[in-house]
């Protein structure tokens, strides 16, 4: 029997997607139909204090179209969107998956910290929402970074190796912060292109959003 999509709901960018991003549809062995959020960009996600009214419409209307056209299930292209997990799941028509922060909850047993886009803008209240501790430790990208010049401020252009630099940086820093911690989920679905490298460098196990979502639509797709 063929195999029902996974709507994926887009925040409105221009940055490259590469095999790996969420936003690319080679990264899935499954399908996926794409839907942007037209005047909802990284800033509106990525923010500490978001406009919720503004941002759960459009998540909305936006779920409504993907169902309609076939959507067995809704992720989403920023994990900062676990915001909304509650509120989308109540007047989305199929199910919601909004954010890599979703596996916390499940890692059991293990130390989870978190790489995030950004540190400052990631509250207890995006934890809360997902079921996840608040104190969960966390390190961010740096704002001076290449990532932040891409991926927060929208940039047309990507210096992957870099972006990669940066991230095992980051994970570098976490586990010399927290070195109880004992496996990674990575908040930002930008950022499973670097997920191989991270896992080789610091040698834990580490969880994004494809994950979830591969996850997520085999039980979606096995309910019906």
């Amino acid at each position: 029997m063929k195999q029902k999509p996974l709507g994926i709901l887009m925040l409105d960018t221009r940055f490259p997607r590469i095999v790996g991003d969420v936003g690319n549809a080679a990264s899935y062995d499954f399908p996926v139909i794409f839907r942007k959020m037209e005047g909802i960009g990284p800033a509106d996600a990525v923010a500490a204090h978001p406009d919720r009214p503004r941002v759960l419409a459009s998540l909305k209307a936006n779920a409504e179209a993907l169902a309609a056209d076939g959507a067995v299930g809704i992720g989403t292209s920023c994990g900062f969107l676990a915001l909304y997990q509650d509120e989308l799941t109540v007047v989305s028509p199929v199910p919601v998956a909004t954010s890599a922060l979703l596996h916390i909850n499940r890692l059991q047993g293990k130390n989870v910290g978190v790489i995030t886009a950004s540190a400052k803008n990631l509250t207890p209240a995006h934890f809360a929402a997902v079921g996840a501790p608040a104190d969960t430790p966390v390190i961010g990208l740096p704002e001076d970074s290449s990532f932040a010049a891409t991926f927060l401020r929208n940039g047309p252009t990507l210096d992957r190796a870099q972006v990669e630099r940066e991230v095992v940086a980051a994970g570098r820093d976490l586990v010399a912060r927290y070195p109880g911690v004992d496996a990674l989920v990575l908040e930002c679905t930008n950022l499973p292109p670097y997920r191989p490298t991270l896992e080789k460098v610091l040698g834990l196990p580490v969880f994004d959003v494809l994950d979830l979502l591969k996850g997520f639509h085999a039980e979606v797709s096995a309910r019906r």
